[in-house]
């Protein structure tokens, strides 16, 4: 029997919950959580998406995850894949080590992305010592809302959360925001039940079904190619042929790297796909490749950075 096709918006914030096998710890030590967390942070940056909310518990984890309109399948796999490469040659083993595909559901409503973010930070309620003192439980992201501990890693877009609970600019609310949310966190805990929380809060919100929130910044995903290479080669001064079938020297090498990266994250392409645009390229090296545009992007010549930026704001909606 085939499995349920996962559903999906173009304009939805998910809550991400991935586990792992039943015989395996997800993660062994706290080193685990760091390597997962910065493989998490690269993603979001990447494919620019936003976390608004994580846990890290030893057999599973919890992400709330906007993907500003990026494929979450695509997002997951590529977290995932790296993680798993990462765990299986520290403990020497080989096999699978999440149970399955991840689970997903669509966040459709304010109230219910508030919720499931409570729910996400109280995670830790069962952790040996955590009990009443969750927001201390150094791998989720509710210490960094309440301003106990800083995000050192940069991973946490803290905007959406704190705007749908107070109106006032985020640079002047950071106290009252904190205690605000820790009272939030606080009442719908007094449920008792977390579980039927977030299931009434289903119930209540119109199911995944119900009208996706469009307040956020988002990005079109679905930039023809042909637009992207028309950008890419007039910004570059050259005709579109010659992006296309680059040289091996160096500079040919960064601009086929840039223009897959962006076929990539703006055009939401396959690896496969962009094989069939780019003359010359296999497809077991386009991840590569990808990486390569990505690193040129950050490190590269102003010029990358430039580009990928206007076609982010001409395409932001």
């Amino acid at each position: 029997m085939p499995r349920r096709a996962r559903e999906k918006h173009c304009e939805a914030i998910y809550h991400i919950i991935c586990r792992s096998v039943s015989e395996v710890m997800l993660f062994r030590e706290d080193a685990d959580k760091d390597f997962y967390l910065g493989r998490l942070k690269r993603a979001a940056d990447k494919y620019k998406c936003s976390i608004y909310s994580y846990c890290l518990l030893d057999n599973h984890l919890h992400i709330q995850l906007d993907p500003k309109g990026y494929d979450i399948s695509k997002f997951m796999h590529s977290v995932n894949t790296s993680y798993v490469i990462y765990y299986n040659k520290k403990y020497k083993r080989h096999g699978h080590v999440f149970q399955g595909r991840f689970q997903s559901r669509i966040l459709n409503s304010d109230r219910y992305n508030l919720v499931v973010s409570a729910y996400i930070h109280m995670n830790p309620k069962d952790v040996k010592g955590m009990a009443g003192r969750e927001e201390h439980y150094k791998y989720s992201s509710y210490g960094v809302y309440l301003g106990l501990r800083k995000d050192t890693l940069k991973i946490l877009d803290t905007s959406f959360i704190t705007g749908l609970v107070c109106t006032e600019p985020v640079s002047r609310v950071t106290k009252k925001f904190a205690e605000r949310y820790r009272e939030f966190v606080k009442k719908e805990m007094s449920y008792g039940n977390i579980n039927e929380l977030k299931d009434r809060e289903l119930k209540e919100s119109g199911g995944d079904r119900g009208e996706i929130n469009t307040r956020r910044k988002m990005i079109n995903r679905e930039i023809s190619p042909s637009k992207v290479m028309f950008y890419v080669s007039s910004r570059l001064k050259m005709p579109e042929r010659e992006v296309l079938s680059m040289g091996r020297d160096k500079k040919g090498k960064e601009i086929r790297a840039f223009v897959a990266y962006m076929l990539r994250v703006l055009c939401g392409l396959g690896y496969r796909q962009i094989c069939e645009i780019l003359f010359g390229i296999s497809e077991s090296g386009c991840s590569l490749i990808c990486e390569k545009g990505y690193e040129l992007i950050n490190t590269g010549g102003r010029i990358y950075r430039n580009i990928f930026n206007e076609m982010i704001g001409l395409q932001t909606a």
